[in-house]
């Protein structure tokens, strides 16, 4: 089939890749404008535009599908539109314009982490269990008909990073597969059923690790926010950065963000048990294991969240 495929993070790379060595014709690969990274804010084109240049394939970057994308998509002629992360919203006629409308890869076992961020709320809440599914794409968000799924056990202290990364790969083969059964007409789809819950894209607030809470949900939380938005607490008003978290496995007890040491472990007390901290990054330097953050500490009796 004559494919057009719109992505933008790296998670989408894999289902891009897995299509151009499917058989199938990328006719174009749409994706978001470069965009400014690190200290020195470098314009830098986007994972999928990267991977797209390597395989030779044409490219178009627009920041979000309007008249103007519309209507070189479509000059495309497409069969089939696929979409992985692409971080803006297909809307009529574009919607309905390739012959088989589009097919969206998501990261989850749908209707459960609707929106922009599910494998990092499907951790936050503690989900044992998720996947990912192609559906095809409908106006409302994530609400259209199963066509394909899988699903993940996800692994103790696995973050949000690991989970996407897994998804990302596996998923690529089941996108690939949902791809060739509608181009050869023996694709099925079934309505989702259950209850939805939301995913929206999360804040820097929501990676705050609250102490307060048992240590099961404080790992919960730097699981679903590692590596982005970047778990952290504070110590006298400076943000520290939380790389590598586990739990503590000791005797000890400490009360809700009060420091300890377990030998050369830096813990944390939680509304139950400690957690060991185990890599930091502290405002304004580079990472480093939390004992050696610990050793150079200049705070008295610091307390996490203070």
């Amino acid at each position: 089939m004559r494919v057009v495929f719109a992505g933008t993070p790296a998670a989408a790379v894999p289902s891009l890749q897995r299509l151009a060595a499917s058989g199938h014709d990328i006719v174009l690969v749409v994706t978001r404008p470069d965009a400014p990274l690190g200290r020195k804010r470098i314009l830098t084109p986007s994972p999928v535009a990267q991977a797209a240049a390597d395989l030779d394939l044409p490219i178009m970057k627009a920041a979000r599908l309007d008249d103007d994308a519309t209507e070189t998509i479509l000059a495309a002629a497409p069969d089939l539109g696929v979409i992985v992360a692409y971080g803006g919203l297909v809307r009529e006629p574009l919607l309905s314009g390739p012959v088989h409308g589009w097919v969206n890869l998501h990261f989850s076992l749908l209707p459960r982490w609707r929106g922009a961020a599910p494998v990092q709320h499907a951790l936050i809440a503690g989900d044992a269990t998720t996947g990912a599914g192609v559906f095809q794409l409908q106006t409302g968000l994530d609400t259209g008909e199963i066509l394909g799924e899988l699903r993940y056990d996800i692994p103790p202290l696995a973050t949000a990073g690991d989970v996407l990364d897994a998804l990302a790969h596996r998923g690529a083969y089941l996108l690939e597969d949902v791809v060739t059964a509608v181009g050869g007409g023996t694709s099925t789809a079934r309505p989702q059923t259950g209850e939805p819950t939301p995913a929206p894209k999360l804040t820097l607030g929501d990676a705050l690790l609250r102490w307060d809470e048992p240590a099961e949900r404080v790992l919960a939380r730097w699981q679903g926010t590692t590596p982005e938005p970047g778990a952290y607490t504070t110590i006298d008003g400076a943000r520290l950065k939380v790389l590598a978290a586990a739990p503590a496995d000791t005797e000890l007890r400490l009360t809700p963000g009060r420091f300890g040491q377990d030998g050369e472990r830096v813990l944390v007390g939680t509304a139950t048990e400690p957690i060991a901290l185990e890599r930091v990054q502290p405002a304004g330097r580079p990472a480093m294991d939390a004992a050696d953050w610990w050793r150079g500490l200049r705070v008295d009796e610091p307390v996490a969240g203070s």
